[in-house]
């Protein structure tokens, strides 16, 4: 699939590299087609690197997809440069009259503080409000997953006694929505959190289908609204060496953070990490873009009724 980005976006010699078809917009404009739309909200403190594994998670379908990256007004970036949001992201104010076919919203590493504390929480739920018509299916993970079900249906989440962190074995339930169509049994998926939400309140959470758990790690995939929402409490976009990296990086910070499990062979950090989880993130952003996003948005996204009409 052809991902439609600026051309000097800094990931796309990475992308190019890995055999991944970039279009940039000169290219674009000649495709007779209108490519899917999707909105990125990045919330994480490395942008560039959020960046590389989305555009490599949505690379897996014969889909064009067109990216907007935006960042919050709100508050301030102090891990990625000014020149680089100011050049690639647009904020809530240039887009909140636009519309798109899907949209992602990332994680944040303010899991440990209260919603309302963080400095940036008003202007999400502002924007959690418009996609309720301005989005066709929005895809929420980890802390983004935790604060749409605490803002869409008032579940609360907890702090874990220890950091949810590596790889779990997950359940697929509810197997013929197709979200899940083509998943194993069982399957990896990375976590990485200090909170979640109970099962227990999830499953009396009639807006709530749970399609995939895991009786360590908890939550990982639940979809409300058909597929409108999609609430992702783990990782899938991360990399190999992401785990490895935010292991080595508390570690040096002197902060208490166990081995990764299920991660390092032999629990050896100095064993290069095998990638166990990749084909079935792949297969979830596809299943999403083609299911819930390409059959069901409209051609015309702006000559049609609001979504929720």
């Amino acid at each position: 699939m052809p991902i439609k980005i600026q051309s000097d976006l800094p990931v796309r010699e990475i992308l190019e590299r890995e055999n991944i078809f970039v279009m940039d917009e000169n290219r674009a404009m000649h495709q007779d087609i209108r490519p899917i739309q999707i909105l990125i909200l990045n919330l994480m403190p490395l942008k560039e690197e959020t960046e590389l594994q989305l555009l490599r998670s949505l690379s897996n379908t014969p889909l064009q997809v067109d990216v907007t990256f935006m960042t919050v007004e709100s508050h301030e970036s102090k891990n990625t440069s000014m020149s680089h949001l100011n050049k690639f992201y647009q904020t809530f104010p240039e887009l909140k009259e636009n519309r798109y076919d899907g949209m992602i919203i990332t994680g944040a590493p303010v899991e440990q503080m209260e919603f309302e504390e963080v400095d940036y929480w008003k202007e999400l739920e502002e924007i959690l409000d418009w996609t309720e018509d301005h989005v066709t299916s929005t895809i929420f993970l980890c802390w983004a997953a935790q604060a749409a079900m605490y803002h869409f249906y008032g579940l609360k989440k907890r702090l874990l006694d220890q950091k949810m962190f590596g790889l779990f074995w997950h359940k697929v339930l509810n197997r013929k929505i197709p979200l899940v169509r083509g998943f194993d049994d069982e399957f990896l998926a990375p976590h990485s959190r200090h909170t979640e939400v109970s099962m227990e309140d999830i499953r009396r959470c009639s807006a709530l289908t749970v399609l995939a758990e895991s009786p360590e790690a908890g939550l990982f995939l639940a979809m409300a609204e058909d597929g409108r929402k999609i609430f992702v409490m783990g990782h899938p976009e991360y990399d190999r060496i992401t785990l490895d990296g935010e292991y080595k990086r508390d570690l040096s910070r002197n902060l208490p953070i166990e081995i990764p499990k299920n991660y390092y062979r032999e629990d050896n950090p100095e064993i290069k990490p095998l990638l166990m989880w990749r084909a079935h993130a792949n297969n979830l952003y596809s299943n999403w873009l083609n299911y819930y996003v390409y059959q069901t948005t409209p051609f015309d996204l702006y000559g049609t009724p609001k979504i929720n009409d």
